[in-house]
């Protein structure tokens, strides 16, 4: 790990002064990604902005008028306990449980994990060379080389590395906003608005200004909330990322979708909302066979490479089981 210098801030204004100063500035809040990505020479910032102390006190979660607001310093394990996210928004406390282990779910903030990095072993391993995301200009390894985890949808010539992440499908479904403060004032945004897709400069992955600070997300009330899950696939039962996910939430009258959401993770290079499958989804009965034309509709658009050309089956299957199952809930 490189030298850098630690700062504390216990503002949000006193934390994006001290990451406008010129200097290549990290805020550091968990630190679950950051502080791994820096012991491996991935990220190299020169100073470390610790915003913890701005979390402290107050209320993390609050009902507010229109819908909950998650302050961005919530734990992942708070808002995956916490009574109202459990019983008016299932997704995201299901999108939470199934994310990493118990101890990183401790420490880690609902702000860091809708910006962790990619999995991607070409940008996580230095020795490679040829990664746009880290070395832009240098080339994708991935794009002829290991890619059975990489990304089928949203993907360009430049890039093809996975968001790794599911709390973040939870949100873009829910049509969830996020609140932004920055030297220029605060701004909210749609959250699905935060999120680039590769394109020519993969090394920018979100709309986020120099200095900007996640200060908290709004989910909406709505009809479809309730009846709303997160299914993951992977290759193994615990700690471990999507091979493919759904996020997805339903507003049902007598079994006709009146309003769908639906979100995609481990298939696509950012949190990925398919508003083809909800299209799809209005005004139908849903069974099996409506169910799999929306996911037919979601993958559309897929583009395959050698290793990860089953996503789309995967990804479709997924997508299937997640409809079903949310049709099936009571409550």
């Amino acid at each position: 790990m490189r030298p850098f210098l630690y700062r504390r801030a216990g503002t949000p204004g006193d934390a994006i002064a001290a990451a406008s100063g010129g200097s290549a500035a990290q805020y550091l809040a968990g630190g679950t990604t950051l502080l791994d990505l820096m012991k491996l020479d991935v990220m190299q910032p020169e100073a470390l902005i610790d915003i913890n102390d701005i979390g402290r006190g107050g209320a993390h979660i609050e009902r507010r008028q229109g819908g909950l607001y998650l302050s961005a310093w919530t734990r992942m394990s708070e808002a995956m306990d916490h009574p109202d996210i459990r019983r008016d928004y299932p997704v995201v406390a299901q999108s939470l449980d199934l994310a990493a282990s118990p101890q990183i779910r401790n420490m880690a903030t609902l702000g860091g994990n809708v910006l962790q990095r990619t999995r991607c072993s070409y940008f996580r391993d230095p020795s490679w060379t040829a990664c746009n995301k880290r070395n832009p200009g240098s080339g994708c390894a991935a794009l002829d080389g290991v890619n059975r985890k990489h990304a089928v949808l949203g993907t360009s010539n430049q890039c093809i590395a996975t968001y790794p992440g599911d709390f973040a499908q939870a949100l873009i479904a829910l049509d969830a906003a996020v609140e932004i403060a920055g030297d220029r004032g605060s701004r909210v945004i749609p959250f699905a608005e935060l999120h680039r897709e590769p394109g020519d400069t993969p090394q920018i992955e979100t709309t986020l200004m120099p200095g900007e600070l996640i200060v908290g997300y709004m989910l909406p009330a709505a009809p479809w909330t309730r009846r709303s899950l997160y299914l993951k696939v992977r290759d193994r039962e615990s700690y471990e990322f999507a091979l493919a996910s759904a996020a997805v939430a339903l507003d049902l009258s007598n079994g006709v979708v009146n309003e769908a959401r639906v979100a995609l993770g481990g298939v696509a290079t950012r949190p990925w909302r398919s508003r083809e499958a909800e299209a799809a989804l209005t005004g139908q009965s849903l069974d099996e066979a409506a169910a799999r034309k929306a996911a037919d509709a979601a993958f559309a658009g897929a583009r395959t490479r050698d290793g990860n050309a089953y996503k789309t089956e995967l990804g479709k299957r997924t997508l299937v089981r997640a409809l079903m199952q949310a049709s099936a809930m009571s409550i």
